[in-house]
């Protein structure tokens, strides 16, 4: 079995995984970052705690309390639909378009509808916490210029947060699809 990390034929610090793959198909929607630490974080923790309501599900099961049961059974779930949710959150694109997954509202734009899409230096929401910081954002216009820019990615979002140069990376990516396809 290779290991390719450990071996000597390959460089550490060439990170070939944000390199577009030949056989890609650029019809299927793609998040063109990797999710980050705070996102990847939050949802393991959820689904942790996932686990443990599930335990106590069974052994409330095994008890005889079949309503207790159902009700632990219920919150799991729930739980493991709500961190799911949130590594699902972000900007994905395809061919056809961009669509920005927030946590209870998915909308998608056609690249034709898009009039530019570009890295601006603004006041940005720390963590989606009311607090704003000065930091980029990745906005969206609009054609026509209808609802203002929308903010797509920001520099101190989940995915992002202490890490400048994947918020670059990220956001060149999004402007070259948009640039492709507009």
């Amino acid at each position: 079995m290779p290991l390719p990390f450990l071996t000597a034929d390959r460089t550490f610090d060439a990170d070939s995984s944000d390199a577009a793959l030949p056989f890609d198909d650029h019809d299927q929607w793609r998040r063109p970052y990797r999710p980050g630490p705070w996102r990847v974080g939050m949802a393991a923790l959820l689904l942790l705690l996932a686990s443990f309501v599930f335990l106590a599900a069974m052994i409330v099961a095994f008890a005889g309390a079949t309503d207790g049961a159902t009700v632990c059974l219920g919150l799991g779930l729930a739980i493991t639909v709500v961190a799911l949710r949130l590594l699902r959150m972000g900007v994905w694109v395809s061919r056809h378009g961009l669509r920005r997954v927030g946590f209870f509202a998915t909308a998608t734009l056609a690249w034709g509808r898009v009039e530019a899409v570009r890295t601006v230096q603004q006041p940005v929401r720390w963590l989606a916490m009311p607090r704003t910081v000065q930091g980029q954002a990745l906005v969206l216009v609009r054609r026509g210029g209808a609802g203002g820019a929308v903010p797509l990615l920001t520099d101190h979002n989940a995915d992002f947060l202490s890490r400048t140069e994947a918020f670059d990376r990220a956001a060149d990516a999004v402007e070259a699809w948009a640039c492709e396809y507009r």
